[in-house]
């Protein structure tokens, strides 16, 4: 499996942060050229590396992390997302008229013909994101949520091996509701930095 974070930002540094501490092979890219995110790929760890939009996209798995408006642009670069999974850690907030009731990621993967997409990685901020997530006793709680159900078991398995302790919350207007802004309130969840013990 590979994988790929677009957006370089807060968020998109925090999850290279999680992927380096384990040394899982990740790319990163953004709107600016890969020579200069490079610098801050090699600080990171040297499982990180900076490549072109078009080469990171060559990734299966895709965690989303840049401004919710601009996920259209990503969306543009490939005609199919066939065989792809979009991991949307994007937060749309105060919500924009445009998304008429949707939650916001499945606003997101109407533009994503054809991919697999799991909201994830986006209820905490980046500084706690990119704390390490294994603490005494625990490990720090990410939620999961799609409507396509076979999606979420890989990212969960990925949400594992970084450490996090992955919990499903079903269909995205179902318990994925509880991570997504409605007009201009936050999910009861979002912000919510929780563990959860060993099993």
């Amino acid at each position: 499996m590979s994988y790929a974070i677009v957006g370089f930002g807060k968020i998109g540094q925090a999850l290279a942060r999680a992927f380096a501490r384990k040394n899982i092979d990740v790319t990163i890219a953004s709107r600016r050229p890969p020579e200069a995110l490079a610098p801050q790929a090699r600080e990171i760890g040297p499982t990180v590396v900076a490549k072109s939009l078009r080469e990171a996209l060559e990734a299966d798995t895709i965690i989303l992390a840049v401004p919710f408006g601009e996920h259209r642009e990503v969306a543009k670069a490939l005609p199919n997302w066939e065989g792809k999974t979009i991991i949307d850690a994007t937060n749309a907030f105060p919500v924009p008229e445009e998304l008429d009731g949707l939650p916001s990621s499945a606003f997101v993967a109407k533009a994503f013909t054809g991919a697999k997409l799991v909201k994830g990685f986006n209820h905490l901020v980046a500084a706690t994101l990119a704390a390490d997530p294994i603490v005494e006793g625990g490990h720090r709680v990410v939620f999961l949520s799609s409507d396509d159900e076979d999606a979420i078991a890989p990212v969960a398995a990925l949400a594992k091996q970084l450490g996090f302790a992955p919990v499903k919350l079903g269909k995205l207007n179902e318990g994925g509701a509880l991570v997504h802004a409605h007009g201009r309130a936050w999910g009861q969840l979002i912000f919510q930095d929780l563990f959860k013990k060993e099993q």
